[in-house]
């Protein structure tokens, strides 16, 4: 959904004769959208995922480890422990070992031959990060995350699948069960956020066209903006 309506987004503005500015951390989803990586086609297998539901996430990993090596030394540790992303991982790899299951073509569309990218990465201090990081978290705690997720389960939402969407989902489903205290809610996720940063700072470095700027020195990142711009 993100890459077909993120590209018909993008069109729009080009047909406008304007420029698009993609902005964002998660570098899967903006791989995607701007054809770095191919979607996988395989289609849903029902049976299967009900077959596998019950299991848990470190039996999920170790069954995508026999079907698929490669695929499960790829995955972080968020997603060793994200049900969801193990089953898919598995459907995955179990439909490429069947050579005769169909494929489905993802209806998207396709950016214009020859599109420019200009790649600007903005790398804070560390220091100035931590602080952002812990900042943000206080500010949604106060504008009523908590409240978000007794009302989630509320209408249903399980623990189990509150737990399996990572990060502050998971915490807020610990801290509600009292299974952990407040002041371990604040340490742990705090720092898990922190390592979930890392890991996104390591999945961008791997981009070499990415020009990176420390984002107090503005005029240098305008700089890169206006040569892009005027060639």
């Amino acid at each position: 959904d993100f890459v077909r309506l993120g590209r018909k987004a993008i069109l729009d503005i080009l047909h406008r004769g304007k420029v698009p500015i993609i902005c964002g951390g998660t570098g899967f989803y903006i791989d995607a959208l701007l054809g770095r990586l191919e979607l996988s086609n395989s289609p849903v297998d029902k049976k299967l995922r009900a077959k596998l539901q019950s299991r848990s996430p470190d039996e999920l990993f170790s069954i995508l480890q026999k079907k698929d090596p490669e695929r499960a030394h790829r995955m972080n540790a968020s997603d060793k422990r994200n049900p969801v992303r193990l089953i898919r991982a598995i459907e995955i790899a179990s439909q490429q070992r069947r050579k005769s299951v169909p494929r489905r073509r993802l209806e998207q569309a396709e950016l214009p031959e020859g599109l420019e990218i200009q790649w600007i990465g903005i790398m804070p201090a560390q220091a100035d990060l931590r602080a952002k990081i812990k900042t943000r978290l206080l500010a949604r705690m106060k504008a009523g995350m908590l409240a978000e997720a007794v009302q989630l389960h509320a209408h249903g939402l399980s623990w189990k699948r509150m737990e399996s969407l990572g990060l502050e989902y998971r915490f807020l489903a610990l801290l509600l069960q009292k299974k952990i205290t407040r002041a371990q809610f604040d340490e742990q996720l705090f720092i898990e956020i922190r390592h979930y940063a890392k890991r996104q700072i390591t999945y961008w470095k791997r981009n070499s066209d990415i020009r990176w700027s420390n984002p107090r020195d503005g005029a240098s990142i305008a700089r890169i903006v206006h040569r892009w711009l005027a060639r």
